[in-house]
Protein backbone atom coordinates (compact mmCIF):
# COMPACT_ATOMS: atom_id res chain seq x y z
CA UNK A 1 0.00 0.00 0.00
CA UNK A 2 2.85 2.41 0.79
CA UNK A 3 4.29 1.80 -2.69
CA UNK A 4 1.06 2.95 -4.32
CA UNK A 5 1.07 6.10 -2.23
CA UNK A 6 4.65 6.81 -3.27
CA UNK A 7 3.78 6.43 -6.97
CA UNK A 8 0.90 8.85 -6.55
CA UNK A 9 3.19 11.27 -4.70
CA UNK A 10 5.84 11.15 -7.45
CA UNK A 11 3.17 11.89 -10.05
CA UNK A 12 1.81 14.74 -7.95
CA UNK A 13 5.22 16.32 -7.31
CA UNK A 14 6.07 16.02 -11.01
CA UNK A 15 2.83 17.77 -11.98
CA UNK A 16 3.46 20.58 -9.51
CA UNK A 17 7.05 20.98 -10.76
CA UNK A 18 5.86 21.20 -14.36
CA UNK A 19 3.21 23.73 -13.39
CA UNK A 20 5.73 25.85 -11.45
CA UNK A 21 7.78 26.33 -14.64
CA UNK A 22 4.75 27.06 -16.84
CA UNK A 23 4.41 23.69 -18.50
CA UNK A 24 1.39 23.57 -20.75
CA UNK A 25 -1.34 20.94 -21.09
CA UNK A 26 -0.16 19.06 -18.00
CA UNK A 27 -1.93 15.76 -17.48
CA UNK A 28 -1.48 12.58 -15.50
CA UNK A 29 -2.79 9.35 -16.96
CA UNK A 30 -3.18 6.27 -14.78
CA UNK A 31 -1.99 3.49 -17.10
CA UNK A 32 -1.56 0.58 -14.66
CA UNK A 33 -4.47 -1.35 -16.18
CA UNK A 34 -3.20 -0.93 -19.76
CA UNK A 35 0.51 -1.70 -19.38
CA UNK A 36 3.20 -3.06 -17.11
CA UNK A 37 5.52 -0.21 -18.16
CA UNK A 38 4.34 2.14 -15.42
CA UNK A 39 1.41 3.12 -13.25
CA UNK A 40 1.42 6.79 -14.23
CA UNK A 41 2.36 8.80 -17.30
CA UNK A 42 2.70 12.51 -16.57
CA UNK A 43 2.71 14.64 -19.72
CA UNK A 44 3.46 18.29 -20.39
CA UNK A 45 4.24 20.55 -23.31
CA UNK A 46 7.00 23.14 -23.40
CA UNK A 47 7.31 26.09 -25.74
CA UNK A 48 10.88 25.42 -26.94
CA UNK A 49 13.80 23.03 -26.54
CA UNK A 50 15.14 25.21 -23.73
CA UNK A 51 11.76 25.14 -22.00
CA UNK A 52 11.40 21.35 -22.19
CA UNK A 53 14.89 20.98 -20.71
CA UNK A 54 13.95 23.39 -17.92
CA UNK A 55 10.74 21.45 -17.24
CA UNK A 56 12.56 18.10 -17.07
CA UNK A 57 15.25 19.61 -14.81
CA UNK A 58 12.60 20.98 -12.47
CA UNK A 59 10.86 17.60 -12.21
CA UNK A 60 14.16 15.92 -11.32
CA UNK A 61 15.02 18.65 -8.81
CA UNK A 62 11.63 18.70 -7.05
CA UNK A 63 11.22 14.91 -6.86
CA UNK A 64 14.74 14.65 -5.40
CA UNK A 65 14.17 17.56 -3.00
CA UNK A 66 10.74 16.46 -1.75
CA UNK A 67 10.98 12.67 -1.94
CA UNK A 68 14.71 11.93 -2.11
CA UNK A 69 14.29 9.97 -5.35
CA UNK A 70 16.48 10.19 -8.45
CA UNK A 71 15.17 9.05 -11.83
CA UNK A 72 16.23 5.66 -13.10
CA UNK A 73 17.14 7.38 -16.36
CA UNK A 74 16.46 10.49 -18.38
CA UNK A 75 16.42 10.26 -22.15
CA UNK A 76 15.96 12.57 -25.11
CA UNK A 77 17.83 15.67 -23.96
CA UNK A 78 19.42 16.06 -27.38
CA UNK A 79 16.48 15.35 -29.66
CA UNK A 80 14.67 18.72 -29.35
CA UNK A 81 11.20 17.13 -29.26
CA UNK A 82 10.70 14.89 -26.24
CA UNK A 83 12.39 14.28 -22.89
CA UNK A 84 11.46 11.24 -20.84
CA UNK A 85 12.17 11.14 -17.10
CA UNK A 86 11.75 7.58 -15.84
CA UNK A 87 10.97 6.87 -12.19
CA UNK A 88 9.94 3.28 -12.85
CA UNK A 89 6.31 3.40 -11.81
CA UNK A 90 5.97 7.00 -13.02
CA UNK A 91 7.20 8.18 -16.39
CA UNK A 92 7.26 11.90 -17.12
CA UNK A 93 7.06 12.92 -20.78
CA UNK A 94 7.95 16.51 -21.67
CA UNK A 95 7.29 17.45 -25.29
CA UNK A 96 7.48 20.33 -27.65
CA UNK A 97 4.05 21.08 -29.15
CA UNK A 98 5.06 19.32 -32.36
CA UNK A 99 6.33 16.27 -30.49
CA UNK A 100 3.16 15.93 -28.46
CA UNK A 101 0.99 16.22 -31.55
CA UNK A 102 3.13 13.65 -33.38
CA UNK A 103 3.27 10.98 -30.65
CA UNK A 104 -0.31 11.52 -29.35
CA UNK A 105 0.31 9.69 -26.06
CA UNK A 106 -2.75 11.33 -24.52
CA UNK A 107 -4.98 9.68 -27.10
CA UNK A 108 -3.06 6.39 -27.08
CA UNK A 109 -3.24 5.82 -23.32
CA UNK A 110 -6.54 7.43 -22.36
CA UNK A 111 -9.41 4.98 -22.23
Amino acid sequence: MAEIALQDKIASVAQAALDSKNGQNISAIHVAKQTVLADWFVLATGTSNTHINTLADEVEFKVKEELGIDPIRTEGRGNNMWILVDYGSVIVHVFTKEGREFYKLDKLWTV
